[in-house]
C-alpha cells in the first residue's frame, strides 16, 4: 500500500481536530491546546520521506511528555463523531496506530494483529479489547493478506 496524503486530507483532519496544519516542504505541523486539562500536542506529518532505504509517511506526535512516531503511516480514519483521528501502519498482518483525540490527547497501539480487529470483541481479555476496537475504525481502509 502507498498512501500519499493530500490536501483535501489535510482539510478533513484538520476539521476533525480543530486545528490547522503549517506546511514548511514535505513538513505539515499543527498544534492541538486543551487549556482547561493542561494539554498541549504537536503533530507533525512527513510526506513520503526517506525513512532508511526506503520512502514513506512519518506522523510524529509530541507532548510534554512523550515523543511517538509512526512510520510508514499507511491512511488515516477521521472520525467527526469521535473527535479524533487514527494514523495507521501496517505490515505483515500486524497494525500500528496513533489516535489523536481533538482535546490534544493520543493513544498509540503497536503490533496489534489484524485478526483482532472484527469478530466477537467481547472474548478478547479486556487488556487486549480495547487496541482491537479502536483500530476497528481502519478496516475497511487495510491491505489484505494474499493468503486469505
Amino acid at each position: 500500500m502507498k498512501f500519499k496524503f493530500s490536501e483535501k486530507n489535510f482539510a478533513e483532519i484538520e476539521k476533525v481536530l480543530e486545528t490547522k496544519f503549517a506546511k514548511r516542504g514535505e513538513q505539515y505541523r499543527a498544534v492541538l491546546i486543551n487549556s482547561e486539562l493542561g494539554r498541549k500536542l504537536t503533530i507533525e506529518i512527513y510526506l513520503d520521506i526517506n525513512i532508511g532505504d526506503k520512502k514513506g509517511n512519518l506522523v510524529s506526535i509530541f507532548t510534554p511528555n512523550s515523543h511517538i512516531q509512526l512510520h510508514f503511516c499507511d491512511g488515516y480514519v477521521a472520525s467527526d463523531i469521535l473527535g479524533e483521528v487514527t494514523f495507521f501502519g501496517q505490515h505483515a498482518g500486524r497494525l500500528s496506530g496513533i489516535v489523536v483525540e481533538k482535546q490534544a490527547a493520543c493513544s498509540t497501539f503497536t503490533n496489534v494483529d489484524s485478526s483482532l480487529l472484527s469478530g466477537d470483541f467481547e472474548k478478547l481479555a479486556p487488556e487486549v479489547m480495547l487496541s482491537g476496537i479502536a483500530l476497528s475504525l481502519t478496516e475497511p481502509l487495510l491491505e489484505k493478506d494474499s493468503s486469505e
